[in-house]
């Protein structure tokens, strides 16, 4: 599995600039469009046309699949607010990820959803126990998969970004492992929350689609959405033990070399030289354009001559 995801990131790492560059401007333009007529009458025609239905897609309107990521609706024009800070968002995603990876993530979690929303979303309407569930209340539930594919990037961004500060209404500093941990935590509520009529198992799961997308190309570096003191606990490796020394019969004219200094840091800046150890609260980062696998704190990842 590990080689396998060394391979997969080699080949997004050599073809990082192709497939849809700035996906997220796209489908966040699609996305204010249906928005917008959706609040003029006869509007919402546009929005029934393109969201989620299980019945209709088993009817051959199969462009369903695709095009709910068009009807995230957040409610009138406080919802463009939240499009822009999700295109953001996306457009920092995917300057860190690639244009190729970042595509691939984005439909990897369409799929996710689509897989999910056909196995378990009914067609009709359900009785459990003494209650008559209508189908559209599962429709209006299963309209959110948009929502938890977006802020899925949130995770994503965090464990490249985790002391990145995000401006909660426009003026309160927040870090971004700290905005993680928070939609975590209302992610778990939500599953626990089972007030909401449709929210029963298996439908109370849905949120956790949009986490497997993120732990799916996150791989370690979801430890980055922890704590400071946390991540540092956790990447502190246990000192190796001596390796063993297998005795030739013939050495030869040859002699042992001196043991090398042993290093007790795991990341340096190869600019500035500064260390994990002398310096535990800075972030380290490996440049992908530099030839060979060059280290910098995260002062010099953006301002530093690249090495062919």
């Amino acid at each position: 599995m590990k080689n396998l995801r060394t391979r997969f990131n080699r080949f997004c790492l050599r073809n990082r600039n192709k497939g849809i560059p700035n996906l997220m401007l796209a489908i966040v333009i699609g996305t204010a469009v249906v928005t917008v007529m959706s609040m003029f009458n006869g509007g919402a025609q546009l929005y029934r046309l393109l969201c989620f239905d299980k019945a209709a897609i088993l009817k051959g309107q199969v462009w369903r699949l695709i095009t709910f990521v068009f009807t995230e609706n957040y409610g009138g024009f406080l919802g463009l607010i939240f499009l822009y800070f999700f295109y953001n968002l996306g457009r920092q995603v995917e300057n860190q990820m690639g244009t190729l990876r970042f595509n691939l993530y984005y439909l990897t979690g369409i799929l996710l959803m689509d897989a999910f929303a056909m196995i378990f979303c009914p067609t009709s309407n359900v009785v459990i126990g003494k209650y008559l569930i209508y189908y559209e209340d599962f429709i209006a539930l299963y309209s959110q998969m948009a929502f938890f594919l977006h802020l899925s990037m949130l995770l994503t961004f965090s464990i490249s970004n985790p002391d990145a500060q995000f401006l909660v209404f426009f003026f309160l500093p927040v870090k971004a492992w700290i905005m993680a941990l928070i939609y975590l935590v209302m992610m778990l509520a939500s599953i626990f929350n089972m007030t909401y009529p449709v929210n029963f198992f298996p439908h109370n799961l849905f949120p956790l689609v949009g986490l497997a997308n993120f732990l799916l190309f996150a791989g370690k570096d979801v430890v980055n959405v922890l704590p400071p003191a946390w991540r540092m606990k956790i990447r502190s490796k246990k000192p190796k033990s001596n390796p063993k020394v297998v005795p030739f019969s013939n050495p030869g004219p040859y002699k042992t070399a001196a043991p090398k200094e042993k290093q007790n840091y795991t990341h340096r800046c190869a600019v500035c030289g500064r260390t994990d150890v002398d310096s535990p609260e800075l972030e380290f980062r490996y440049c992908s354009r530099c030839n060979g696998y060059h280290c910098y704190c995260i002062d010099h990842i953006n301002n530093h001559t690249h090495i062919e």
